[in-house]
């Protein structure tokens, strides 16, 4: 999204530099060795048949598609989880119950695992030690069965675990904090891995949770909680523990000391119970001492955890909240829960976060001016992804897609047309960055992958506003509410989706999902027409084209005449569609498609698409990259001021302060889109200026900030602490 500086996000999400496509990843030389052992491969290579056989398995491994999502071979049902946090030592010791079903027979039982957590034993439900292998690339452990398991049946494992988690260094998003464990305040995100996953994203699972914290602490998640005094510290069984996990070479760790002392319990700790019941995705925890505050407005039973510094802002936010509550409960009918935990994050991981029961948002983003965007997209995250989720990766916009479109939808519902048009440009240009893969086919991708996340949220929700032009606002409502009420609690796929919205319209619409979710690109319209002088007053003659064979789509042709202007709906069908429209007065100008309800390929799209590209190479850490990116956006519009705007977020990460300097200044003098660039662009010059020693011009600038007027995250607010004492660069360059 480009309505925000990059500069403020202090960690952002940072991917695999290579492209997915572009990797032959050492997953499948691991998958190999699953299949063939060393010591077997070594006695057929030399046989002239066995040399053969090695190299079609090499050539096998390197025809599949780069980031393929495996079939999942287990299906996770429950978790009985305890687990200690000891912020202290920045510590988290656990004891995990798994139930799972198999589904299809399997001699091992693969999870994800962060790779900051070691198990220190593993045993089936009858107490019979079983061997791990740490898989690192994969974040993961692969965990032996020695009967091995037949399909549809299930079983238990009980799985010890241990380790630190104060960085971002083994975490499962590189240089993505997810799951931390210190004071203030600690968090174990879903995403995180905290606990082993299986499916991450798609199997649906119940739980319940005891976290024991400091005394004085508070504990959020999913599903009805309970408190009360900690009880001895969970701690690894005195049986015999598990061999050491294997690295996924076969090398094994260090070995741990025979007989470990066992961690002490809390001090005055407590542990609190978390019980969720209905299968969803439960995972998310937060954890530390906060503000509490609670609403019964309108049936929502709300609870607001912030920080005592944030105090004044939690009855802008509840109000807040329960609206846009209501309004998706109006839409899409009441949610599994109408419970709802709001807690605020720290700023060095995501935005937001959100599971069952639980809309967290990061303290950067509780401002004065409520972001009622991401928290009403936070919030959708009830209904689409915690009551409906999507049955595999591929499907997945079903969750970020269908939540993105209910943000924007909120926005058109509280602020006006003219908002949802620009929220509306937002989406067009993260639809475009990356439409080289089809949506369809995202599930070979990352789920943090920057392709991966601009495709199934962005492109996903544009994909929606176009079905609402196809079939109507009655039918795409209809079609909204029926989809989140028929498949609540349970997952779904595209094709789900697709036949009620058949049934609702009235028509086939398989043309409409194999043209945006099949294929990529968009059309770039072009028109040419002529002006007749017809009895009753004129008649436009002539034809819309673009580039794209197999396109078909209804598009709104708007003309402007001298009297009121004339819409018409015109279905441009192939290359060339000709049409002809009367109308009484003079035509003087013709717009395709004004309203944006087709997305299409344009000038400022290109430009944006660029910028966009460039910022997701920032994030990876990409800087030359970006650079390129950001100055094919200026060869499309060389007075972009959101393009110098970011090469000057580059040079200035470089500390190349003069070349930032002066790109802030071509930013200045721009076009002056978005207008946030203004107000951000006086302050990072103050702060150029601080650093060179040149404090009067600095609060030149801070003053010139100021008179715009613009509190972007938190603009205002910043210029005035700039003002009062001068900006200092930490060791650390910012947003590493």
């Amino acid at each position: 999204m480009s309505w925000f500086p990059a500069h403020k996000l202090v960690k952002t999400v940072r991917t695999r530099r290579d492209h997915p496509d572009r990797i032959f990843s050492a997953r499948r030389f691991i998958n190999m060795e699953r299949v063939l052992s060393r010591s077997f491969i070594m006695s057929i290579a030399r046989r002239p048949l066995g040399r053969v056989l090695i190299c079609l398995s090499c050539l096998l491994a390197l025809a599949l598609p780069a980031g393929a999502a495996e079939k999942p071979r287990i299906r996770v049902d429950d978790y009985q989880i305890e687990a200690e946090l000891q912020p202290k030592l920045h510590r988290l010791v656990a004891h995990s119950r798994v139930k799972f079903t198999a589904l299809e027979d399997i001699s091992v039982a693969t999870f994800e695992l962060h790779n900051a957590l070691r198990p220190t034993r593993i045993a089936d439900s009858e107490g019979h030690v079983l061997s791990a292998e740490r898989i690192t690339q994969d974040n993961a452990i692969r965990i032996a069965l020695p009967n091995g398991l037949s399909k549809d049946a299930t079983a238990t494992l009980n799985i010890d675990y241990e380790g630190t988690l104060s960085t971002a260094d083994d975490s499962p998003v590189q240089g993505l904090k997810l799951a931390y464990v210190g004071d203030g305040t600690s968090y174990l995100l879903y995403a995180g891995r905290w606990f082993p996953v299986s499916g991450y994203g798609t199997n649906r699972f119940t739980a319940t949770m005891k976290i024991t914290v400091p005394a004085g602490w508070s504990v959020i998640g999913s599903g009805m909680s309970t408190s009360a005094a900690a009880p001895a510290a969970v701690t690894t069984p005195a049986a015999e523990k598990a061999p050491e996990p294997r690295l996924a070479r076969g090398r094994s760790r260090k070995p741990a000391p025979a007989k470990e002392p066992p961690l002490p319990a809390l001090p005055g700790g407590k542990t609190f119970t978390l019980v969720w019941k209905t299968p969803s995705f439960p995972g998310t925890i937060v954890a530390g001492q906060f503000q509490q505050s609670s609403s019964n407005a309108v049936g929502l039973n709300l609870h607001v955890f912030f920080k005592p510094n944030h105090k004044d802002l939690v009855s802008t936010y509840t109000d807040t909240a329960v609206k846009e509550f209501q309004y998706y409960s109006a839409r899409l009918g009441p949610p599994l829960s109408n419970n709802l935990n709001l807690v605020e994050l720290p700023d060095d991981t995501v935005p937001s976060a959100w599971g069952p029961e639980v809309a967290a948002i990061a303290s950067r983003a509780l401002t004065g001016k409520v972001n009622y965007r991401l928290l009403a997209n936070t919030i959708a995250h009830q209904w689409w992804g915690a009551d409906v989720s999507p049955a595999t990766r591929s499907d997945w916009w079903i969750s970020d897609g269908f939540a993105r479109y209910a943000e924007a939808r909120y926005v058109e519902y509280a602020a006006g047309g003219t908002a949802f048009n620009e929220a509306v440009k937002d989406l067009e240009v993260g639809a475009l960055a990356y439409d080289t893969v089809p949506l369809s086919s995202v599930g070979r991708l990352d789920t943090f992958a920057p392709e991966f996340q601009a495709l199934v949220t962005d492109k996903g929700a544009i994909i929606l506003n176009m079905l609402r032009w196809v079939i109507g606002d009655a039918a795409f409502d209809k079609t909204m509410t029926t989809f989140a009420q028929q498949y609540k609690g349970k997952p779904a796929s595209i094709d789900d989706f697709r036949k009620i919205a058949e049934q609702n319209y009235g028509q086939q619409l398989t043309w409409f999902f194999s043209q945006w979710l099949d294929s990529t690109g968009a059309p770039e319209f072009r028109t040419k027409y002529t002006v007749y002088r017809v009895q009753k007053g004129f008649r436009v003659v002539g034809e819309i084209s673009q580039d794209l064979d197999l396109f078909r789509m209804p598009v709104e042709l708007k003309i402007d005449t001298d009297g009121q202007s004339e819409a018409r709906r015109i279905e441009v069908v192939g290359t060339n569609s000709a049409f002809t429209v009367d109308t009484f007065g003079r035509p003087r100008r013709i717009t395709i498609d004004p309203d944006n309800r087709v997305l299409k390929n344009s000038q400022e799209l290109k430009t944006r698409a660029s910028i966009l590209r460039g910022q997701g190479l920032v994030e990876q850490g990409d800087l030359a990259g970006a650079l390129l990116e950001f100055q094919k956006a200026l060869d499309v519009n060389k007075n972009s001021s959101l393009a110098h705007y970011r090469i000057a977020e580059v040079f200035f990460l470089q500390r190349n302060y003069q070349a930032a300097a002066n790109a802030y200044r071509e930013a200045l003098n721009g076009d002056g889109e978005p207008r946030w660039v203004e107000v951000w662009s006086h302050i990072r010059l103050g702060n150029i200026f601080d650093i060179t020693g040149q404090r009067e011009r600095a609060t030149n600038e801070y003053r010139q900030a100021l008179q715009t007027n613009d509190n972007t995250q938190g603009a205002m607010e910043q210029a005035r602490k700039y003002l009062s004492s001068p900006y200092q660069r930490t060791q650390a360059r910012e947003g590493e």
